[in-house]
Order: C-alpha cells, then sequence, then structure tokens
C-alpha cells in the first residue's frame, strides 16, 4: 500500500548533498515526522471534540421542554372559563 507520509521520509533520506551529514539529514527527517504528526493529532483532537459536542447535543435534546410564563393558577382559571 502507498503511505504519502512513508514515500515523503524516504525522499528527504535519499535527498542528500556532496558531504553527507547523516545529523542534519536524520534532524531534517524527524523534524518534518514531527510535523506531520503533530497535524494528524491536532485534527484528531478536533475531531473528537466535535463527537462529544454532538454527542452531548443529542443526549441533551431530550431534556429541552416548552416553558410557559403562566403560573398554574392563572393557565387552570383559563380553562375554567
Amino acid at each position: 500500500m502507498h503511505d504519502p507520509f512513508e514515500e515523503s521520509l524516504r525522499d528527504l533520506l535519499k535527498s542528500s548533498s556532496s558531504t553527507h551529514d547523516d545529523d542534519a539529514c536524520l534532524h531534517r527527517v524527524l523534524k518534518t515526522a514531527n510535523r506531520q504528526v503533530g497535524a494528524g493529532d491536532l485534527f484528531s483532537l478536533i475531531g473528537h471534540w466535535a463527537q462529544a459536542l454532538m454527542i452531548a447535543l443529542n443526549n441533551g435534546s431530550a431534556h429541552v421542554a416548552p416553558v410557559s410564563r403562566r403560573t398554574q393558577s392563572s393557565a387552570s382559571a383559563d380553562k375554567a372559563d
């Protein structure tokens, strides 16, 4: 299976300057990997937050009831008329 993340890391490892510096190459690869993983974690966090919000709204919607401003005595007096 083709993984674009893995492919980009391989390309970074393969591209090297004339003087091959392993530490700089490793630092560049890890920095890119850290950015990509961090972005994925951020989107995952936002997705979980939205899912929790939807669950809370769905569970709370059953408890919403219409509210009347009339008191019980005036409501019963209107019915008697």
